[in-house]
């Protein structure tokens, strides 16, 4: 179409639309499309009250997941071993610790291990080793006379230094250096490093820097991504000091009560840490939260790099303290990190209290308390937070070492600062950390292409019919665990439309169709005028890009797409452009963070979107119900790796613009085109480095048709990581199907 007839018929659309609400031309078949205003902001504030109801509801569908047996100790270890499984899965705990006899000295010619002395203890710079090539790295603080009477890993908030809680260095009030406080108390205690919430503008190497994002955020975009999480990194971290304790425990180590028993303290992302470790391992007899426990049905809206995929699914804050039952917990309520991140490419973020401590207190007594005949929680409420923040206080380090088995008085004046011999390069060391699990993601990544062809050894290519049957357990996976999927009956069309385009050729009408509460799926129908009665043509659903709407693929020749829906209609065919759910920045960015939340995806609902429009086309009367294809470019050409592997009712699907190595272009820290330096944080999925590249997501399309279009000078990859992905695809259909006619690439110079 001209361009000048389109905007003429968009300007006419404009200005006759409000006053047409009394005599709307529809669809045959449908009722009165009579929605005003922008019906895509409809529709994300609708998923918006649909996943916010879904987090809702997760605390009850909870009880599901577990199975207490409360007859024994040793039963109630057993039931809850699954969901202990599935805690270290979704954190990333995968790999092996590697053994080590004791933590290494951190020394130069220059600056000495030992960096400080304090009241009846010695402070020592240490690292030690976690798994691969990963270390942790902080203060040892070790008794001067005696043996230790507890053995602790103390662990700061992620703003806060280990120099800083053992009173080494300003910043944390003297009340609140628990380190220092419990060495004092003759404890044997380990300070790791945790990543920071330092903000940078990230690049590759010479490069000018764009998203600017955390330290934190960084390392969990990569991680994510290849099934690992910062989260599970730092806990690693902790239990790698877990196992020196009880190596270095002597009784402990040979089955006999143990000289000093093993404790993990924390605050802010250091009580996060603290309780996901107490959870995991059960050597841990006890476990202070300070600055961190409480409701997390927020957790949307905190740092990016505290979502853990699905983890509201089956744990709260409430769940993960059970798993420390039959050993004790206490919770501290008396003040936590305050933080806002800005969205500046990296994910927006709000940090504040936690909300309804006691009432997670309460959920996992009540959990608990019938089956173990008394409480394992002490919660400390100490009043309001005061002007200095204040954590780890007197009476929380009381009841924390009386969990231990030890009642000490030091807490009562709150001892001396310790003196200090040398200073350790905080910032240097907190480079080496950051730079030692950049280098992990990246092997990870670099192992990716062997793990995924173990992963999907169990296709059948013997035969096309053989090979049908083989991949569905793959796409039940893929359906359930990597995009997730909503258990809910899609709800009758309810179809609506009005007609709002006409040219020449062919009629343009807005449809909406109902799926779940609050969602419903819109788009563009354009019908050919030529459509004779009983003729049934095919169907070509066309999906628009980031940001993008219904009409940038039919009006206005917009550069990416060229009107390609509007022309294939003049060619004869049926097209629907449907609006997806990625418009509007973060508020659909937050979407995917409330989504992931319980285990689901953007894709967990267009996915049913995109079902309940084929449904819906292929009920009408001139529709080829068989022949029903789909065209993405962009973030469209996510959708079609994606939504056709799950909607087999596609016949074929094009990928446009967007075909990848995605795994390296989520992960790489090398590549300039990399997710991992834009401001689409939302873009992470997890754990597709062990499971489905683009490869393995086409191998669920197949033995449809499925091709890719690339631009040899688009931006999105690089010409030999699109070859090297599709050379694997083609090597599925043509060596091992015998069906290459079913796919294909078409290289153009050109974006």
């Amino acid at each position: 179409m001209p361009r000048s007839l389109a905007r003429f018929v968009t300007l006419v659309l404009i200005v006759a639309t409000p006053s047409m609400a009394q005599t709307i031309d529809t669809y045959p078949g449908t009722k009165p499309l009579t929605n005003e205003g922008d019906i895509a902001s409809e529709m994300i504030d609708g998923v918006d009250r649909f996943l916010l109801r879904e987090i809702e509801q997760s605390v009850d569908g909870r009880a599901k997941h577990w199975k207490r047996d409360f007859s024994s100790p040793e039963a109630y270890q057993a039931s809850i071993e699954p969901n202990r499984k599935h805690l270290a899965h979704i954190l990333g705990v995968r790999d092996a610790r590697v053994p080590f006899d004791a933590p290494e000295l951190v020394a130069t010619t220059e600056t000495p291990a030992l960096v400080g002395q304090g009241e009846g203890f010695d402070v020592f710079a240490v690292r030690w080793p976690v798994f691969g090539d990963v270390h942790g790295e902080g203060l040892l603080l070790v008794p001067t006379s005696g043996k230790p009477v507890a053995d602790i890993v103390a662990i700061p908030d992620a703003d806060h230094t280990p120099e800083q809680i053992v009173g080494l260095a300003e910043g944390v009030p003297a009340e609140s250096q628990f380190a220092r406080r419990l060495a004092e108390s003759g404890c044997r205690v380990i300070v790791p490093t945790l990543i920071s919430r330092e903000m940078r503008r990230r690049a590759p190497p010479g490069l000018p820097g764009r998203a600017n994002m955390t330290n934190r955020e960084y390392i969990y975009r990569s991680a994510f991504e290849m099934g690992r999480h910062l989260i599970g990194y730092e806990v690693q971290k902790v239990l790698a000091c877990v196992d020196w304790f009880e190596k270095s425990g002597g009784p402990r180590a040979e089955g006999r009560e143990p000289e000093a028993q093993i404790g993990v303290i924390g605050y802010g992302e250091g009580g996060l840490i603290a309780l996901y470790s107490g959870a995991l391992d059960t050597r841990i007899e006890a476990t202070c939260v300070s600055g961190y426990f409480g409701s997390r049905q927020m957790i949307w809206n905190e740092p990016l790099d505290r979502n853990v995929f699905g983890s509201l699914e089956q744990f709260g804050d409430a769940e993960l303290a059970t798993m420390i039952a039959g050993r004790k917990l206490v919770v501290e309520n008396r003040s936590s990190p305050r933080l806002e991140l800005p969205s500046e490419g990296g994910a927006p973020a709000h940090l504040a209290a936690p909300a309804s401590a006691l009432q997670e207190v309460q959920r996992c007594e009540k959990m608990t308390g019938v089956g173990l005949g008394k409480s394992m929680i002490t919660y400390v409420d100490v009043g309001s937070e005061t002007i200095e923040p204040v954590f780890g206080g007197a009476v929380t380090l009381t009841e924390f070492l009386g969990n231990l088995g030890q009642r000490p008085d030091v807490f009562r004046d709150g001892g001396r600062l310790p003196k200090q011999r040398s200073t350790p390069d905080a910032a240097a060391r907190q480079q080496r950390q950051l730079d030692e699990l950049d280098r992990h993601n990246q092997w990870l990544l670099r192992e990716s292409p062997f793990v995924r062809k173990e992963y999907m050894k169990n296709l059948d290519t013997s035969s096309v019919e053989a090979y049908e049957k083989s991949v569905e357990a793959y796409r039940d996976t893929f359906r359930h665990e990597t995009i997730g999927h909503f258990n809910h009956d899609l709800l009758p069309f309810n179809a609506r439309s009005r007609k709002s385009w006409e040219t020449e050729k062919w009629t343009g009408y807005e449809v909406m169709l109902d799926v779940f509460p609050d969602v419903f799926a819109y788009g563009v129908l354009l019908v050919p005028k030529d459509l004779k009665e009983g003729e049934k043509r095919p169907v070509v659903v066309c999906q628009h890009g980031l940001e993008g709407r219904p009409t940038d693929v039919f009006l206005g020749d917009h550069n990416a797409y060229h009107d390609f829906a509007a022309k294939l209609c003049e060619r004869g065919f049926i097209t629907f452009a449907p609006q997806n759910i990625y418009i509007f920045k973060d508020r659909f960015r937050t979407l995917q963070r409330k989504a992931n939340a319980v285990g689901k995806t953007l894709f967990s609902v267009m996915v049913p979107q995109h079902q309940q429009i084929v449904n819906w086309l292929k009920t009408q009367p001139n529709v080829d119900p068989d022949r029903i294809a789909f065209y993405g470019l962009s973030y469209g050409g996510k959708s079609a790796m994606r939504i056709p592997a799950l909607v087999t009712d596609y016949c074929l699907s094009i990928c446009s613009a967007d075909f990848n190595e995605w795994v390296l272009k989520n992960a790489s820290t090398r590549h300039n085109f990399s997710y991992v330096w834009t401001g689409e944080y939302e873009i992470f999925e997890f754990d597709l480095g062990s499971t489905f590249n683009y490869a393995e997501m086409a191998a669920l399309i197949c033995p449809r048709q499925f091709m890719v279009e690339r631009g040899h000078f688009d931006g999105v990859g690089e010409d030999e990581w699109v070859a090297y992905e599709f050379a694997k695809i083609r090597h599925l259909y043509q060596a091992k199907l015998g069906i290459g006619d079913r796919t294909e690439i078409e290289w153009f110079v050109g974006p």
